[in-house]
């Protein structure tokens, strides 16, 4: 099949070399506003390049959206306009009320979208949502779940990011729908800001936590920043009556124990998020050709990519109110 790719970017090059390795994959067909860049990785990767997006769409069987955050909506809708299998990064859009729009669009449309939650093709959590659903660990009453960038993000970033719970935390709001197959009912979100200067000048935080309630009354504890100077650290616990287990307690661990007799964890550290989930971006594009070719659904809809939004807009509203949010006063509830 030839999948098409568009934004050449960090992270769309990162995945036409992915795309680029796959057995399935005769071709890889890229494209960009900055045409230079996409004609770049053409030749590194050889790819074929493509002038535009009309283009690009009248050529592949699908196609991965690694633009910039605001261009993920508008390709999308093309995309789906075009009949094309589409896998979209996310998230699919940067309001509520668009991501909204889109959702109707895409069940009307029938066009397959995967959305890029990469967590959830993780081994990690893979096991931990089958140990939960087994009933292993008893009744599960309180999860952890953090995202700790070792370092921050280009200061031109920042204000058309979304803000932390809605780029960073989201990731975490799917994979605790995912692990646990509950919805988030309430939230109380807060943040703080003791780095760079330009978050605050942003309207973002560099730091931020909340307290998720979900529909069994399972407490969940979330936390993000953007400064973790040990290593990119990403974690999931989930406690249950009968035992608690883990995800992202390796050697790799950006935690330094101060017990006498520890030597755990060995190292080497991680530092970015491609790294720490290489393997799991390569199974995510591995099941979107699956999508593409018609032999299985999409594994992480738009409906997903909502609800996860939906907790986000909550936990940014409680953040700036300073009050609890009921996840239902968001508009979209199912």
């Amino acid at each position: 099949m030839r999948i098409g790719l568009a934004g050449t970017g960090r992270i769309g090059a990162f995945h036409a070399a992915t795309l680029a390795g796959l057995d399935e994959v005769e071709q890889v067909v890229v494209t960009d506003t900055l045409r230079g860049s996409a004609a770049r990785l053409a030749d590194e990767l050889g790819c074929e390049p493509a002038q535009d997006l009309d283009e690009l769409l009248g050529r592949v069987d699908g196609l991965v959206i690694t633009t910039s955050t605001t261009g993920h909506a508008p390709t999308l809708r093309r995309a789906v306009a075009a009949g094309v299998p589409t896998f979209c990064e996310k998230p699919v859009a940067t309001t509520l009320v668009e991501t909204l729009e889109l959702v109707e669009l895409v069940e009307k449309s029938g066009v397959p979208v995967h959305v890029g939650f990469q967590r959830r093709f993780d081994a990690g959590y893979r096991r931990a949502r089958e140990v939960v659903a087994s009933g292993e660990l008893g009744f599960v009453h309180t999860i952890r779940a953090n995202t700790h960038d070792q370092s921050p993000p280009p200061a031109a970033y920042i204000p058309t990011s979304g803000g932390l719970f809605r780029d960073c935390s989201i990731h975490d709001f799917d994979i605790i729908r995912f692990v646990t197959g509950r919805e988030v009912t309430r939230v109380f979100g807060t943040g703080a800001n003791k780095g760079d200067g330009f978050f605050t000048e942003g309207g973002d935080v560099d730091t931020a936590a909340a307290v998720l309630t979900l529909d069994d009354d399972t407490l969940v504890l979330v936390s993000a920043t953007r400064y973790n100077g040990g290593g990119h650290d990403v974690r999931l616990e989930v406690m249950g009556s009968r035992g608690t287990v883990g995800v992202g307690y390796d050697d790799s661990l950006a935690v330094r124990s101060l017990e006498a007799d520890a030597d755990f964890p060995r190292g080497p550290q991680k530092w970015s998020f491609m790294e720490r989930f290489l393997p799991a971006y390569r199974t995510e594009l591995v099941a979107f050709c699956d999508v593409v070719a018609g032999r299985s659904p999409s594994p992480c809809t738009m409906t997903d990519a909502l609800e996860a939004f939906r907790v986000a807009e909550a936990c940014e509203l409680s953040r700036t109110s300073g009050r609890p949010v009921e996840v239902c006063e968001i508009g979209g509830a199912a």
